[in-house]
């Protein structure tokens, strides 16, 4: 019996010294099935392939945001309705962070835009931030369809002005986040005269009597305050929640006493993100009231406005006129990818002659569907179709509605 205890230790032993062998003779091989599959692997590693479309947002920031490029483009019109617009910009840093920009514009109804800028985005460790501006701009053949809500698109007559301006510009959040403060001044004279175009000139339906500020030249010092609550996380330009609550005051004075007035406007903006922002709902209530100053009136092209590619999309630009003013806006946007966006949205609005008249009786309205590139802070291009009763209108733009 002893033997054969012996016989079957000696067998147990046996077995796990060959086991053990086998084990290490196996570690080596399965070591080098790794080391194998990993140089696999290393031959197909690549960089991200970044897309054409990537690319061009990507130099699109660089060029809107980060002051990349010295020459950029600029697209901006000189005044709404003046078609399409191309024009260029220089940009310089006189420090590491303070831009001084000279750029223009020509569109395809002869409006000219030229201005220089300063800006100082990072003042006040980083609270606040500055921008003075000066230029000229002249619109050739501005529509006036007349005052109030109910005029008819067939009687436009147009009108045409130059405008020279300078004035500065002050923005503080004196936390960073959610309170904002801003105030500025500028001094401007507006040089109306008569409208080109296929429309007639202004001046064949009405005189200085009937008309205020009709072929009038006025030089006005412009003071303007606002108080609000931001807390719209990126950018105002694109954002996808937050929202904004403001009050902005302006003073127009008049060196001649007849055309100076104030006038105060109210802004509630809301952004709505759902599953995720891949979808927003976006809102905006809007309303411009104004005051007279005395015996003085308001000239008929300062006078609030609805219609064109910022308000009313569906109604051509400057459509309704009168001293007080109330738009409502919402936008479903959807993101179909990082650098695109399509939008559903619709528009009401009305104009009045007395703040108690702006209820939502009588709104003019429209509808439609559009698309934004962007990148994550600016839109570039916004594009948009919009139906109204008064027929389509299709909108390029260069910036956000809201």
């Amino acid at each position: 019996m002893r033997i054969c205890r012996v016989f079957t230790l000696l067998a147990c032993v046996a077995v796990l010294v060959g086991y053990g062998r086998n084990v290490h003779a196996q570690e080596p091989s399965r070591a080098g099935e790794i080391e194998q599959e990993q140089a696999e692997k290393t031959k197909t590693l690549h960089p991200y392939p970044v897309s054409t479309g990537e690319r061009i947002m990507n130099k699109v920031e660089d060029i809107t945001v980060n002051g990349g490029l010295h020459w950029h483009p600029f697209f901006d019109n000189a005044y709404r309705g003046g078609g399409f617009a191309l024009g260029v910009g220089y940009m310089h840093h006189v420090s590491s962070y303070n831009l001084l920009d000279v750029r223009g514009s020509y569109s395809i109804r002869n409006y000219k835009r030229a201005e220089v800028e300063f800006m100082a985005p990072r003042m006040f460790q980083r609270r606040a931030a500055l921008s003075l501006l000066g230029g000229y701009r002249e619109a050739t053949q501005v529509g006036f369809y007349g005052i109030g809500t109910d005029t008819v698109k067939e009687d436009r007559a147009n009108f045409a002005f130059d405008r020279w301006y300078g004035g500065g510009l002050l923005t503080v959040r004196p936390t960073r986040r959610f309170l904002m403060l801003r105030g500025g001044a500028e001094l401007t004279e507006w040089n109306t005269k008569p409208g080109e175009g296929t429309a007639p000139s202004v001046e064949e339906f009405y005189t200085p009597a009937t008309l205020p500020g009709l072929g009038a030249r006025i030089t006005y010092l412009h003071s303007q305050a606002t108080a609000g609550i931001d807390w719209r996380q990126a950018a105002p330009d694109y954002a996808r929640r937050g929202g904004f609550y403001g009050v902005t005051f302006h003073d127009y004075k008049d060196n001649d006493h007849e055309f100076g007035f104030k006038q105060v406007d109210y802004e509630i903006i809301q952004h709505f993100p759902i599953l995720r922002e891949t979808w927003v709902i976006s809102v905006r209530g809007f309303v411009e009231t104004t005051w007279l100053k005395g015996d003085q009136e308001i000239p008929y092209f300062m006078l609030p406005s609805l219609g064109g590619g910022s308000n009313l999309r569906g109604y051509s630009s400057w459509r309704f006129r009168d001293r007080n003013s109330l738009l409502l806006q919402g936008e479903w946007r959807i993101m179909v990818n990082r650098y695109l966006d399509t939008v559903f949205f619709a528009d009401a609005g009305k104009v009045e002659r007395l703040t108690a008249d702006l209820n939502l009786d009588g709104l003019k309205h429209d509808f439609g569907f559009g698309a934004r590139f962007h990148t994550p802070l600016v839109t570039p291009l916004r594009i948009d179709l919009a139906k109204s009763p008064e027929g389509l209108a299709l909108v390029f733009s260069t910036s956000a509605v809201f």
